[in-house]
């Protein structure tokens, strides 16, 4: 997880470099008390959330540059020097362990940026924070990037607001992107040690940073290369001070390999994010663009896509002689090969609704030989409904799917369907159809199971669940099938749930009959 080498480096190379400077061999020679250097006198680091000790609160200044310790009592060795640098390289590599195993626990973005600030800001001994990503876009021409995402630590949306109205020139973080942006690869961190009484400084920087109450700043690149390589850069990071101050050597070098690997760590994430965003967008190309008119019926849907794309699908088309064909399906797995295989089970679905949609059992009947030839690894739930809105009736079929809900103003209940495997599973689908009538302002609610498996409840208690948001839908909004969906969803999955990190998407398509 984290480069030992590299930060064996950063405290082997300088002791070897400096080891006539700090006394040790002349003293053997000499056979004299050793003079102990400052560094080896210095405190520790805090220790930080997550390991033994308890977690003190961040400093609001950074920690004073070690000042020269006084001589040793007479006895001490070279080899409790060495011993005392030890321990420190050892407490420094626990430290590092510790928060890039934190970090490495995060799974997204929004998470992983804030849990950097954080462990940051122990470092560096700051309180608040600021983090500013712009990944280069891997396709697009050179310079350009995509959307800049900004993520603050104890910063008010005000304070927030008034550093986002600076030109990105006169921040620090704005130098590195700039410098980043013209060929430049950033090394190290930018220091601003009095950001009030600088006046080599940008004006309008030491206005807003007395308005935030910010004295002093520490900035770092986060740059994605492997280690001691200077790669492409994500974005910057600057951390506050609430009085003068400046990090000394040691934290500034402890930020910086935690820095580096967050850098590996937030790229990896971004790319994530990409690939689940182009998932998602090709789940909804692959799903109907609008909803068809036909008389006699409203039609509204909710669809939510899982964070790693499913293939949860819905459509509506309209059948010969005024029928409506409706259907619901799920096929198992997730990504972009569920994906791909749900666009090709809806089309095929659509073909032979159209060919024999008036008998839903032969649709799923040959809907099941087609995937079973073309797609044997995979198996899926789905329920055909063939609606005939002039009459009322609704004649439908499914394969191990949930059960249709209807919602009115004097019931609400699921309809009975016989227990079916879902297609795929079995050498030869075969389940009875099953027929029932809605009465005039009654709706149809037609979900996939991953409404129920994202509650993460048994599945009786998801199916009483989702019986009850029905039950609760005010009277007011049974008149509009689009609200009665949002009030079942919101319902069943209240905002935390609904963004819960499950692979599962959500479909939920209402007919309301008139």
């Amino acid at each position: 997880m984290l480069d030992i080498s590299l930060l064996l480096r950063v405290h082997v190379d300088p002791l070897i470099a400096t080891q006539n400077d700090l006394g040790v061999c002349d003293a053997i020679e000499r056979n004299a008390p050793v003079r102990k250097p400052a560094a080896m006198s210095a405190s520790h680091l805090p220790k930080v959330a997550g390991i033994n000790s308890p977690v003190p609160a961040p400093a609001q200044t950074a920690a004073p540059l070690p000042t020269p310790a006084p001589d040793p009592a007479p006895g001490t060795t070279p080899g409790a020097l060495i011993q005392d640098r030890l321990a420190g390289w050892v407490f420094d590599l626990t430290t590092l362990h510790e928060l890039t195993e934190r970090l490495a626990a995060t799974s997204g973005l929004d998470e992983a940026l804030r849990e950097f600030l954080r462990a940051g800001a122990a470092l560096l001994g700051a309180r608040r924070g600021l983090v500013v990503l712009e990944p280069a876009e891997p396709n697009g021409p050179i310079g350009t990037h995509g959307p800049t995402v900004t993520v603050g630590l104890g910063l008010s949306h005000a304070e927030l607001g008034h550093i986002e109205t600076l030109p990105r020139g006169v921040t620090a973080y704005g130098r590195i992107l700039d410098a980043t942006g013209a060929g430049a690869v950033p090394v190290g961190g930018f220091a601003d040690p009095d950001l009030r009484h600088d006046k080599t400084l940008d004006p309008r920087l030491r206005d807003v940073a007395a308005r935030i109450g910010c004295a002093a700043s520490y900035a770092l690149p986060l740059a994605s290369g492997p280690a001691g390589v200077p790669g492409p850069v994500l974005g910057a990071a600057v951390w506050f001070y609430d009085e003068p101050a400046e990090p000394a050597g040691r934290r500034r070098r402890l930020a910086g390999l935690y820095a580096q690997y967050a850098s590996e760590h937030l790229a990896r994430l971004v790319e994530l994010d990409r690939a689940r965003t182009r998932v998602a967008t090709l789940a909804e190309e692959l799903l109907p663009s609008r909803l068809p008119r036909v008389p006699g019926v409203q039609l509204a849907a909710c669809h939510r896509t899982g964070p790693r794309g499913g293939g949860d699908w819905y459509d509506a088309l309209p059948l010969p002689e005024g029928a409506l064909g409706l259907a619901v399906g799920s096929v198992t797995g997730s990504g972009a090969g569920a994906t791909a295989a749900m666009g090709r089970l809806r089309a095929s679905l659509r073909a032979y609704a159209v060919m024999e949609g008036e008998d839903p059992v032969a649709v799923l009947s040959d809907l099941e030989l087609l995937l079973r030839l073309t797609e044997p690894a995979r198996s899926a739930t789905v329920l055909f409904a063939y609606c005939e809105p002039a009459r009322r009736t609704i004649l439908l079929a499914g394969a191990g799917h949930t059960p249709p809900l209807i919602v009115g103003d004097r019931r609400t209940e699921f309809v009975e369907t016989s227990l079916s495997a879902p297609l795929g599973m079995l050498a030869c689908w075969e389940a009875p159809s099953a027929a029932f009538s809605p009465t005039p302002g009654e709706t149809v609610l037609l979900c996939t199971d991953g409404l129920l498996r994202r509650t993460g409840d048994p599945m009786d208690r998801a199916f009483a669940r989702l019986h009850s948001a029905a039950a609760s839908v005010p009277r007011a909004l049974l008149g509009d099938p689009a609200e009665i969906a949002g009030h079942v969803l919101r319902t069943v999955l209240p905002d935390g749930l609904d963004q819960r990190e499950s692979p599962e998407d959500v479909v939920i398509l209402a007919a309301r009959f008139d």
